[in-house]
């Protein structure tokens, strides 16, 4: 919940009546209330917010700018702000690779942009952050794809640590063997992971089950 500011936020103002300036700010902020925490420039408009006050909104510190066209509201949790434009702009996108072995304690690594695929055929989207994307074939896209939340309503793909591993030795020739056979390691040693349900995953890109089956053979 918002505290109206004493002042009318620089650009509300209607016609200088100090009593117009109220109530055009408490019209900008009721309407900003009704728009999730990060929003696009035309969400704001489509729900009725003005050009001038979303620019006064702005200018008085109550939100700020994420990308092109892209804002948040100040008193918003923001974890990530690359990951936050990329769920708005691309709802496909899905954690992948290094990115996703991470989320699921499987490497250690550190990547200076994150991982993120996206359907093969589809735009990369521009980013204020820095993104290393990725073309995953179509067909094959929704295969261990999961969610997870990045905001209180924004989410972003992530794909299952059985798919990322198949996926890191799918593409080894990007992350390094050692990558993947540390990656496989660590989810063997966890309980309850079962060799069965990778192979089933892999089953489904045939030119890496054999490399699988061969680490499992090495590792088991």
């Amino acid at each position: 919940m918002y505290t109206l500011p004493l002042v009318a936020p620089e650009g509300l103002s209607a016609n200088g009546s100090t009593g117009a300036s109220t109530r055009t700010a408490e019209r900008a902020l009721d309407l900003l209330r009704q728009l999730p925490p990060t929003f696009t420039y035309t969400q704001a408009r489509q729900a009725g917010l003005s050009h001038r006050g979303l620019y006064g909104l702005r200018g008085a510190g109550i939100v700020e700018p994420l990308g092109r066209g892209l804002y948040r509201r100040v008193d918003a949790v923001l974890t990530d702000p690359t990951l936050t434009e990329v769920a708005v702009r691309a709802p496909l996108a899905t954690l992948c690779l290094t990115s996703a072995l991470v989320e699921h304690d499987l490497s250690d690594a550190i990547p200076t942009a994150p991982h993120l695929a996206l359907p093969r055929g589809s735009r990369f989207p521009s980013t204020t952050g820095p993104v290393t994307w990725h073309a995953f074939a179509a067909e094959t896209f929704e295969l261990g794809r999961i969610r997870r939340r990045v905001d209180s309503q924004l989410q972003l793909g992530l794909y299952n640590a059985e798919r990322t591993i198949v996926d890191t030795f799918r593409l080894r020739h990007l992350t390094g063997s050692d990558e993947a056979y540390e990656a496989l390691r660590r989810w063997l040693s966890r309980r309850g992971s079962q060799p069965s349900t990778l192979l089933t995953m892999a089953g489904h890109f045939p030119r890496t089950l054999p490399s699988i089956r061969h680490a499992l053979e090495v590792l088991l």
